[in-house]
Formats: C-alpha cells, structure tokens, sequence
C-alpha cells in the first residue's frame, strides 16, 4: 500500500460518525450509495442523523436502511415513495421530511460547496414549497431564495480510485455523488475497485482526490 493512501479501516472510520450528525449521500434509489458504510453506520449505534440525498431508497436497501432501524431524525431528500417505511414515520411524527425539488436540491448542495449564499429558482413559486422563503421579482418572474446545504460528512461509492482518491464511477452509479463531494466537512468513499496511483487517467477521473478525505473498501463478494 501506498504511504499516502487515504484507505483507511472501518474502525477509524467510526470515529467521524457521532449523534446528531449530518450525513450526505450519494445514490439513486440506492444505486451509487455505499453498502458497507451504510452498515458502519448502523452498526455504530449512531442516531438522530440528518440525511440527505436524493430519496430514500427501498426499507432494506440503501439510507432506507437507517431509517427502519430508526436511526434518522430528518430527511431531506426530493422524494420518499419508494420507501413506505419513510412515509409511516413522517405521518407519525417520528421524524422531519424536507421535500426539496430534485434541481433545487442539486443545486443548493452546489451552492453549499462553491460557498454561495444561495440559487434563485422559479420552481415551487406558488406551492408549498415557497413557505417561509424569501422571494425575489427580476424582469417580471418571481423567484424563491434557496439556501445552501452543507453537512458534516458525505458518503460515496466508487467503481474505481487510487489511493489518492481520485474516484471513477459507473454508469447510473455516479448520479449524485460527485456533487455531494463538494459539500461536507468530511468525504469518504467506499471503493470497488483500488488500483495504484496514477493508472487511472486524469480525463477519466469524475471527482479529483483532493475533494476525498478517506476511502473504505467494498466488502468481499
């Protein structure tokens, strides 16, 4: 292994997950999220998380695993039906759903990352969704402000890294992970497939090293 390799254990990885924390992930329903950090996590004992991601996925697959075991205190995600199980809760008061539209929820996260103070967007203008936030009038079109999203960790699946953790993902795998790389205190990747550093071509790389804290390995298949 390499001396600079950012590979580290599930028991060191641990040590970052703490109550009440928030989480991003990347995934579509519950393609491109990491299975064996999802299940760090929930084996951790961890509670009271904020996640955020596109959906929750299925009861047993995915984020949607923290949430049947009653581990998730909000979602913020841009839809939940897929996931019966997230829908009881949020009826039953056992946990906050913060609906955001799928490109306003992209693109706040966006915001977070590049350190803007927020995005302008039509969408939801007229809706529930405009409750509570500030609207603006340019040109005739009104808009709402959308705040920026930044959480204290986010949690990527890769195809393929190096040891720096320059990450290459697959297909509909990479969805919303690079994105979610460039928002959180603390980035980790789980990796299928680690390969030296410098075999992967620069062009091919779709979320550079330096955005990558830590990087776990892919459980055995």
């Amino acid at each position: 292994m390499s001396k600079s390799s950012k590979l580290i254990t599930c028991e060191q990885l641990r040590s970052h997950f703490r109550d009440g924390m928030s989480i991003m992930f990347g995934g579509f329903m519950g393609v491109g999220t990491p299975p064996r950090i999802i299940k760090e996590i929930l084996d951790s004992g961890v509670k009271n998380l904020t996640v955020i991601g596109n959906d929750t996925a299925f009861m047993h697959s995915g984020v949607g695993i923290l949430i049947s075991n009653n581990r998730v205190a909000k979602v913020i995600a841009s839809h939940i039906g897929t996931n019966p199980e997230t829908g009881r809760q949020m009826i039953a008061g056992e946990i906050e759903v913060e609906l955001v539209p799928q490109g306003t929820l992209a693109e706040r996260i966006r915001c977070g990352g590049a350190g803007l103070g927020g995005v302008l967007t039509p969408t939801g203008v007229g809706t529930v969704i405009e409750d509570g936030k500030t609207k603006l009038t340019f040109d005739g079109i009104t808009y709402l402000v959308e705040r920026p999203i930044r959480a204290d960790m986010a949690i990527l699946n890769a195809h393929r890294a190096d040891h720096m953790g320059n990450l290459v993902y697959l297909r509909a795998g990479r969805n919303f992970n690079p994105i979610m790389a460039l928002a959180a205190d603390f980035v980790v990747a789980e990796v299928e497939n680690l390969v030296e550093t410098g075999s992967i071509d620069p062009d091919h790389v779709m979320t550079p090293g330096i955005l990558v804290n830590a990087l776990i390995a892919a459980e055995d298949k």
